[in-house]
């Protein structure tokens, strides 16, 4: 079945007796024993809903996985992973990530005892250099947030295979309509799914797939013992916004390359971000490992007066936080997504007060190009 055609029907309850297309809503937290120590399955909500429960097999399928589990976010679905190593631990990870990760990675896991090396894993010889005989996984984002920086994940793959280690890869920005982790070697694929799975900057949820049932149990037991499931209506959200990740993101990425291009020419641009210029680094790697490339592009303007006049005066566009819904959205990453992370880290990736991220939305793109040309004058 083509994926496409697996996010429309894939979710589709088929035990269900009413015959309903939309996967109900089961608004309950717990559910009747018919006997002693009989079960239907679904006995408290924080460990198992059927709304979830269909969520989590869609995702799963579109992965390649075993098992996906659903949390209340996407941070919290990191949170619950990083509960799989102890005191002691060393994780690489990417130098360019979400702010989030870096924040709960840097000020809540090395309290508890973990250690991390951020590195530029584009550079396979930086990840060799940094393993240490306590390294335990490799996190990466591909592209990165924000400086779209792409990762060969086989390549990284091949690594962690020869030296016994998790592969764990942020799959948000090109879901798995476009590109599949766990089919080039990784371990565990993470999703922020209040992304481009839902679609329409409505709800917040999260999402781990796992390659094998090993992961997936240790998974699905620190899920249930620290409880940050994704509630049935949020997980109903979700299945509804998969139905048109295909029709979305194919829109969207159309969009994001003329952007792209024509950010290229706009005297006030001097950089531009996105993985499906010919001139990205990582082009024929993306070209490679993925069906597309997304539709996030970065750029920096000549000036820091340029870039707030850019954010205050935008109007098809909206200045806000998040990405991937159908509403194309800008955000400063200096005060916004990468805020926590110190000026000097920040700066030396590029992340300064002439950068903006763009999420291209489904748009025309005439307007959203308009829009732009506007408010950069």
């Amino acid at each position: 079945m083509d994926i496409s055609t697996l996010c429309v029907h894939g979710s589709e309850d088929r035990t269900n007796s009413t015959g309903a297309i939309s996967v109900p809503i089961y608004q309950s937290a717990t559910f009747v024993h018919p006997g002693v120590g009989a079960s239907t399955s679904y006995d408290y909500s924080r460990v198992q809903n059927p709304t979830r429960e269909q969520l989590e097999k869609i995702v799963a399928k579109l992965e390649s996985g075993v098992d996906a589990i659903a949390f209340s976010s996407g941070m919290a679905a990191i949170t619950a992973m990083m509960e799989l190593f102890k005191p002691g631990d060393h994780i690489i990870a990417s130098d360019d990530l979400y702010g989030g990760s870096h924040r709960l990675f840097t000020h809540i896991s090395m309290k508890n005892g973990l250690s991390f090396s951020y590195v530029n894993t584009a550079d396979i010889t930086a990840i060799k250099n940094n393993l240490r005989d306590n390294t335990k996984a490799v996190f990466i984002e591909t592209p990165t947030n924000p400086m779209m920086d792409v990762t060969d994940i086989a390549a990284v793959a091949q690594i962690t295979r020869e030296h016994n280690l998790l592969l764990i890869v942020d799959n948000t920005f090109l879901t798995p309509y476009y590109q599949n982790p766990l089919l080039l070697g990784a371990d565990i694929v993470v999703h922020s799914g209040t992304k481009y799975l839902s679609g329409h900057n409505d709800t917040l949820g999260g999402l781990l797939v796992a390659r094998t049932n090993e992961i997936a149990e240790q998974l699905r037991f620190i899920y249930k013992t620290t409880g940050a499931c994704l509630s049935p209506f949020d997980s109903w959200l979700m299945i509804r916004g998969i139905k048109t990740l295909a029709i979305r993101m194919d829109k969207q990425q159309v969009n994001a390359m003329r952007i792209a291009n024509w950010l290229l020419t706009h005297p006030k641009v001097k950089a531009v971000y996105y993985a499906g210029l010919p001139t990205h680094p990582g082009y024929e790697i993306s070209k490679k490992q993925a069906r597309g490339f997304g539709a996030m592009i970065s750029f920096k303007v000549d000036n820091e007066i340029t870039a707030r006049r850019l954010l205050e005066n935008v109007q098809v566009v909206l200045y806000a936080e998040s990405l991937g819904g159908v509403e194309t959205l800008i955000t400063y990453p200096m005060l916004q997504t990468h805020a926590d992370i110190p000026q000097e880290e920040r700066e030396k990736k590029g992340i300064d007060e002439r950068l903006l991220r763009l999420s291209v939305g489904i748009e025309n793109v005439e307007d959203i190009i308009a829009d732009l040309d506007r408010s950069l004058k």
